[in-house]
């Protein structure tokens, strides 16, 4: 990791990023290298700590919505809304059956169930909300940027 500071100018005033995406894995791998491109944009540079999390946070929300809230011909929607104290990730897709499930304690012989898990550990805080305009869910994660010396 390296010690560059975020710059919080940036990001104020907020900055928001949104696409939609093929529900594809390989749609889900461009949605996590275009936040992270955006993050750097915004002051939020590559190999920093909270760029990786933010980063990661990315790729699993998308993964899941592209392994378990996939509907044939329906994409899923990015939403990456930062401030100069934090960031907030949202992912929607149109599978409205359930949302996702609280993770909990794995076995080591468990073959699924760490994305939610990783989430859970590098958000500040997580949850999910039925689409107010139609079917499906978006699943959000915020992740609080550290307070840096030069605010």
């Amino acid at each position: 990791m390296t010690t560059k500071p975020i710059d919080p100018t940036p990001l104020s005033p907020p900055r928001t990023f949104e696409m939609r995406f093929t529900s594809t894995p390989r749609e889900a791998r461009l949605a996590r290298r275009l936040a992270a491109v955006r993050l750097d944009a915004w002051g939020i540079p590559y190999g920093t700590d909270p760029h990786d999390a933010i980063v990661l946070i990315v790729a699993e929300l998308s993964a899941n919505a592209v392994q378990h809230g996939h509907v044939p011909g329906r994409d899923f929607h990015l939403g990456l809304h930062a401030t100069p104290d934090g960031v907030r990730v949202e992912v929607t897709d149109t599978r409205a059956e359930r949302g996702p499930r609280r993770p909990t304690a794995l076995e080591e012989s468990d073959e699924t169930g760490r994305g939610l898990l990783l989430v859970s550990h590098l958000a500040t805080h997580w949850n999910w909300h039925p689409r107010p305009d139609g079917p499906g869910k978006t699943v959000w994660a915020e992740y609080s940027l550290p307070s840096w010396p030069h605010r």
